[in-house]
């Protein structure tokens, strides 16, 4: 009977949290992404020019992918942050991971091929997209979408 209760009443408490731990994530996700992969891309020491520099799996396309990657990780991620437009950003962001996994990680698993940050993120934007946007966001504002 006691461990019913306990149970119980973790239960309720996850159950309290989903809203604001699923506004966390998309909120988080979507920061880390901008900062840690799209700034330096786009503004850090290391700047991406936008045409020259990596190719498309080999097809020169006239644009640094770099620089494309860089743009997502950074001006779409904004838009996963302030939950506008959430799913269609989170795609795309999705999309970007499997292409950077593709093109950086060749070995099939990604824990032996250094992998691991662009499948979680891959995982992650997924879920937004998904679950879309949450309460917390300018979607539900504004076209009172807020999926969860």
């Amino acid at each position: 009977m006691g461990l019913k209760l306990i149970n119980d009443k973790f239960t309720n408490t996850a159950n309290q949290l989903q809203t604001f731990s699923w506004e966390l994530l998309r909120v988080m996700s979507g920061l880390m992404m901008m900062v840690g992969h799209g700034y330096g891309k786009m503004f850090g020491e290391k700047k991406q020019p936008f045409t020259g520099g990596l190719d498309f799996f080999g097809l020169d396309v006239g644009i640094n992918m770099l620089w494309v990657a860089g743009f997502i990780e950074f001006y779409v991620a904004i838009l996963v942050v302030l939950g506008l437009f959430t799913r269609w950003a989170a795609l795309l962001i999705a999309i970007l991971m499997v292409m950077a996994y593709l093109n950086s990680h060749p070995a099939w698993f990604p824990t032996f091929n250094g992998g691991e940050l662009a499948t979680v993120y891959f995982c992650v934007f997924l879920a937004i997209f998904a679950y879309g946007p949450g309460p917390f966001s300018l979607d539900a504002k504004l076209f009172g979408n807020k999926t969860r």
